[in-house]
């Protein structure tokens, strides 16, 4: 792949390791299950985030910005890595948050995330859920460029043709550990909700020619709407790369089913799959993104979806700092 055309920093610890969860597949009694440890990237706790701010920030660099902006919901993993890698490059960070769930709780407003932006030196402005996010962004934009500042906007989630990039090569660095360790992936699960790391993934399984199902399991919109958002990405990052996949037949699939009440929204089904994976694999998913990919992974397990499958991956995407955004959810557990 011609990934090396592009201008990249290096702020993971990569390649994440890729480790069986045994007592997982012992419990669900299925297809042995992997994770793919991206929570173990090393920026701010980790995440995926900080393979696509690699390419975003070289990016902003490159632009001579002086500063960025970026938004997401209050308990944002994609705001404080942005902000994390912002101090790392000595670079103003300006952060926009909208209020997606109502909650007035003090823990969820200003612990977890919030916190975190805040102790990377990360500015804070708050907006009403149903805001014109990007909208807003241009306006604060505006005002920074009239103060002779150089902005650079990164999308919500990071989640544009240089953002994805860090999960096209994310499909690479899959493919060469499992070579390497004689596994066959037979499905790559994980949370898909701005769509950069899955269009990333698409994107690089086509480039690859890989037969790897990929599923995304959705933490956000409907699954018509998902899907739409990660083929229209994914086919403007194999367009970025210049390479000539078949776009026509890209394989882009979402399963909606776990998102509950909304975005930020718990579920029972994600406290379930969080508490299950911290007692038997001692691992910490988030309540927000990578607890509800891991809920609908574990109950398509239960629903015999992977039968006759041998090895799964599960991805996981980091944001354990959001746990300490829901203390109540766990007070009783």
């Amino acid at each position: 792949m011609a990934i090396t055309q592009f201008p990249r920093l290096r702020f993971g610890h990569l390649p994440t390791p890729l480790e069986p969860l045994d007592r997982l597949s012992d419990y669900l009694g299925g297809p042995r299950i992997w994770v793919k440890r991206d929570d173990c990237t090393g920026l701010s706790t980790g995440g995926n985030k900080t393979r696509k701010l690699e390419f975003l920030m070289a990016a902003a660099l490159e632009g001579g910005a002086d500063c960025v902006i970026t938004q997401g919901a209050t308990q944002s993993n994609h705001a404080r890595q942005t902000a994390a890698a912002a101090a790392r490059l000595g670079l103003g960070c300006h952060i926009l948050l909208e209020d997606r769930t109502g909650s007035e709780e003090m823990a969820y407003n200003h612990s977890g995330n919030v916190m975190l932006d805040v102790l990377h030196g990360a500015t804070i402005e708050r907006h009403p859920g149903g805001t014109d996010m990007v909208a807003e962004m241009e306006r604060f934009a505006a005002e920074l460029r009239a103060e002779g500042k150089s902005p650079y906007i990164i999308p919500g989630g990071g989640s544009n043709e240089t953002g994805a990039l860090g999960y096209v090569e994310c499909a690479r660095e899959l493919m060469v550990q499992a070579d390497a360790m004689k596994l066959k992936i037979d499905a790559l699960v994980h949370a898909t909700g701005s769509s950069g790391t899955q269009a990333g993934l698409v994107a690089g399984l086509a480039a690859l020619d890989s037969d790897i199902e990929l599923l995304g399991i959705g933490v956000r919109a409907p699954r018509e709407k998902q899907e739409a958002m990660v083929r229209d990405l994914a086919t403007r990052t194999l367009k970025h790369l210049g390479l000539g996949a078949d776009i026509a037949n890209l394989k882009v699939e979402a399963n909606c089913d776990y998102v509950g009440p909304g975005y930020g929204l718990p579920t029972e089904g994600m406290k379930s799959a969080v508490s299950l994976l911290a007692r038997l694999e001692g691992l910490l998913f988030d309540p927000v993104y990578s607890g509800k990919g891991l809920d609908g992974l574990i109950d398509l397990t239960r629903k015999g979806r992977f039968a006759g499958a041998a090895n799964i991956v599960f991805l996981h995407t980091g944001g354990s700092a959001a746990l300490f955004g829901y203390p109540a959810l766990w007070e009783n557990d």
